[in-house]
């Protein structure tokens, strides 16, 4: 989150207030450890995600520092980490466009529906526009 809010409060000092909407992520990814070359991240969606941490056990834990959640499991011999969004993260999200008095924010993609974020979005915000 300090991050996020690094960021924006540059943007902030270069470019009119006004002008400046925070996009905030949809997805997640997953990642096998330890880290190889030519190996990408996986995307996976936040339902997913959550859906994968009970497939495999795992427990959802919560990052004070990047305001997100992870977990971790073992698929064929490998670990695996996956970093994603929740009510949580988003929270700490719109509490930085508030903080810094941005006129909106975006989802980076919406064709990966997470619906415990929907409903919270929905009792503090007007959403204007769903593609």
């Amino acid at each position: 989150a300090n991050l996020v809010r690094n960021v924006v409060s540059f943007a902030v000092s270069q470019i009119p207030r006004e002008k400046v909407y925070m996009g905030i992520p949809n997805y997640g990814y997953d990642w096998t450890l330890p880290f190889e070359r030519g190996n990408a991240a996986q995307t996976i969606g936040n339902q997913a995600a959550v859906r994968r941490a009970e497939r495999y056990g795992a427990e959802i834990k919560f990052d004070e520092k990047s305001q997100s959640p992870f977990f971790e499991y073992y698929l064929n011999g490998k670990k695996h980490i996956v970093w994603f969004q929740d009510v949580r993260s988003v929270q700490a999200s719109l509490a930085i466009a508030d903080e810094f008095n941005l006129p909106g924010v975006g989802y980076w993609t919406v064709m990966r529906p997470y619906n415990q974020n929907w409903a919270f979005i929905s009792t503090k915000y007007n959403v204007r526009k769903v593609l």
